[in-house]
């Protein structure tokens, strides 16, 4: 246990580690990341800003992410035990706002007759079969999962404002699909141990961290040529992602299993989050 709690460890102050572990824990942080990708999609979409399809995206990410916290808490127990002690705690409650603001979201969507309302289903299948399904214990589904989930908010935007089959949205869709199913892999170092006490097949238990960063490194440079090409056929703004990548290729030397959920839940799913602010910046600018 005690080691565990050094690997949890982050060099903050206090106050703001305690901030940072609500965040995480609460997933709100994850929440927040998987909005930036539905403004970063705006922005780069020359889409007109709106609220409500950054708030569909926040309300079901909450839903998905606190419903599956609570299904792994086997796992959790022995990967991110204080991860697991805060779900105990606050757990049903967070799940609870997560349903409240889900149901808000469908029925906003079906209030205002948004085009696309059925789909908002998906994610909850998706996170069914995440969760609770054994499709995760297969190799390499388990991160095609995640990746098809947050490629598919992309798309969801895309629904929402009329242009779901233009070649700027599915490129979004696509880069993100892989970006995503490479960090989803990374993030399975630290779970190495829970995943097999499990039955979990994951590419960091079957072929080693060290692999598992090699590929990583190896398919996130290759995204070099194709964000080059975006940004010469569709807009010198997808240069952005350059930015993006280069913050994800900084830290994958440092995925290792003696990092705790606060590295992995902050400084990874924070890419997200970055990539939003330099887009803006780039945007506005």
């Amino acid at each position: 246990m005690a080691e565990a709690s050094r690997r949890d460890s982050l060099r903050l102050y206090p106050p703001a580690k305690t901030a940072v572990e609500f965040l995480v824990h609460s997933n709100l942080f994850i929440s927040f990341s998987a909005t930036s990708v539905a403004l970063t999609t705006v922005l780069l979409g020359d889409l007109r800003f709106e609220s409500i399809p950054l708030f569909i995206v926040f309300a079901v990410t909450l839903f998905v992410y606190s419903f599956n916290r609570i299904t792994d808490m086997s796992e959790d127990e022995k990967n991110v035990p204080r991860r697991a002690r805060f779900t105990k705690r606050y757990g049903r409650l967070l799940l609870a706002v997560g349903v409240v603001l889900y149901v808000a979201a469908f029925a906003l969507a079906f209030y205002l007759e948004l085009p696309g309302t059925p789909f908002l289903v998906l994610p909850v299948l998706v996170g069914a079969a995440y969760s609770v399904g054994r499709a995760k214990t297969v190799l390499l589904v388990k991160n095609l999962i995640v990746g098809f989930a947050w490629g598919a908010i992309p798309l969801g935007v895309g629904v929402y404002y009329g242009v779901l089959l233009t070649p700027k949205i599915l490129f979004l869709s696509g880069f993100f699909f892989v970006s995503l199913t490479v960090a989803a892999a990374l993030f399975d170092i630290k779970d190495i141990e829970g995943d097999r006490r499990e039955g979990i097949r994951t590419v960091p238990n079957v072929y080693g961290p060290g692999a598992t960063r090699t590929g990583a490194a190896v398919v996130f440079v290759s995204l070099v040529p194709a964000v080059v090409a975006a940004a010469y056929f569709l807009s010198s703004e997808f240069l952005v992602l350059l930015g993006f990548l280069g913050y994800v290729l900084a830290y994958v030397p440092f995925s290792t299993r003696d990092r705790g959920s606060l590295f992995y839940g902050f400084v990874i799913d924070g890419e997200h989050v970055f990539l939003a602010v330099l887009t803006v910046a780039v945007v506005s600018f």
